[in-house]
């Protein structure tokens, strides 16, 4: 039991990492009713750009976050009327046309990558790297890196920064009226293409700074994207598929459950563990957590 302060403070802080990753994909579902299975490859990709950045530049990673947001908030404005238009052209289910094509679309990202980067993995130096905290009384002890301890701070930052466009800003207001009603909203004066770009674009660009950050505390690799893709939408799912506010919750509980595998069972069971709690959770609540999640 000496060790399990140690895995709750690591799962919180891994919690963190899907926090910034998950928010910003569940309120793409809940307005765009786009499920992005291009999340993790976005992650991959902001993170190689962040690791090039630091190549070329030798500037700490984190002070290159704006321009990883910049170039990522372009290519998601540019992109999103794309998806957009594939989903209006498609007179079958929307949904599953979303995630048919974001897929395939992540799997062409994920194939240029790796003909461009090939398949090694890769660090990104910070100067946050090698900072540790530590606690310890008696038999109690608690280490916390400060990249780790950087990227909870990130996750915060990123939460009060959305919490704060949703709730006291005109953008804010037109996506919350977006996602109750698209046709109201129209009538009210809301522009719905340019709402739907602009919420797309933060979403890359966010999920791309997510990458770098990861990529700082673990490694860089063009095979990724396809573990995160799958956290993402386990977060997602968990909370309740457009529930925003539980987010942090499910993120939290995920971190946790894995930081417990690796310290007390077998790592590679991880996987299993996640996504049978998941089915046990969706099976006596199937909207989530939180019961507020669409069915």
């Amino acid at each position: 039991m000496e060790l399990l302060p140690q895995a709750l403070v690591d799962g919180i802080m891994l919690g963190a990492i899907y926090i910034a990753i998950a928010i910003a994909f569940s309120l793409v579902f809940g307005v765009l009713h786009v499920i992005d299975f291009a999340v993790g490859e976005w992650i991959m990709l902001g993170a190689f750009a962040g690791f090039y950045l630091n190549l070329w530049g030798k500037v700490d990673p984190f002070l290159m976050l704006p321009i990883v947001f910049i170039v990522f908030f372009g290519l998601g404005y540019l992109l999103q009327p794309v998806i957009q238009r594939v989903l209006s052209g498609h007179k079958g289910n929307p949904l599953l046309m979303a995630l048919v094509f974001t897929f395939g679309l992540g799997m062409i990202f994920r194939g240029t990558a790796q003909t461009f980067f090939g398949f090694y993995s890769h660090s990104i130096p910070s100067h946050f790297s090698n900072g540790s905290f530590y606690f310890e009384k008696g038999s109690f002890f608690l280490t916390i890196s400060s990249v780790r301890l950087a990227g909870l701070v990130y996750s915060g930052v990123i939460t009060l920064i959305l919490n704060y466009l949703l709730r006291y800003t005109d953008f804010g207001l037109a996506v919350r009226a977006l996602a109750q009603n698209k046709e109201a909203a129209g009538l009210m004066g809301v522009n719905n293409r340019r709402t739907n770009k602009v919420l797309y674009a933060l979403y890359t660009g966010i999920t791309a700074m997510t990458g770098v950050l990861i990529g700082v505390i673990i490694s860089v690799n063009t095979k990724m994207g396809a573990e995160y893709s799958i956290f993402a939408f386990f977060v997602v799912v968990l909370a309740g598929m457009g529930y925003l506010a539980g987010v942090p919750a499910a993120a939290l509980l995920l971190g946790i459950i894995q930081s417990v595998f690796l310290v007390y069972l077998d790592p590679g069971w991880t996987l299993l563990a996640v996504f049978g709690i998941l089915y046990l959770i969706l099976v006596v609540s199937p909207t989530g957590l939180f019961g507020k999640g669409w069915v």
